[in-house]
């Protein structure tokens, strides 16, 4: 379970990651990571995105089950002050949902670092 402090809540920090933060897609995610230019101490937060194209609200409350236990070992990689927000998508039912967002959040912090030198 993500903690109460790491939690997106708010629909303008999820419009700021996903519409100014990199964005990264596998088969079945996309990931948005926004990094904050503001130097602050805050915790980074997590969101999740789940249409109800994905299927069904049981189909749709496990997805989001196991994306937030897969998550939580991930925020400590994040720098701090980060939002991230990781949408579901419908193409495919994904097998492995723990390594899939661990490859997610890699990509997405190397991708972030790669444009923020630039």
């Amino acid at each position: 379970m993500l903690p109460k402090n790491a939690r997106l809540t708010t629909s303008a920090d999820f419009a700021r990651a996903t519409k100014s933060g990199t964005r990264v897609t596998t088969d079945n995610f996309v990931g948005y990571l926004y990094i904050s230019p503001v130097t602050n101490q805050n915790t980074p937060k997590c969101g999740l995105i789940i249409n109800k194209s994905v299927g069904g609200s049981v189909v749709r409350h496990t997805l989001a089950r196991k994306l937030r236990h897969a998550v939580v070992p991930q925020i400590s990689k994040l720098p701090t002050g980060s939002l991230l927000v990781i949408r579901a998508l419908a193409k495919n039912k994904p097998d492995s949902v723990a390594a899939e967002v661990e490859k997610l959040t890699n990509k997405l912090i190397e991708r972030s670092a790669r444009s923020a030198v630039k």
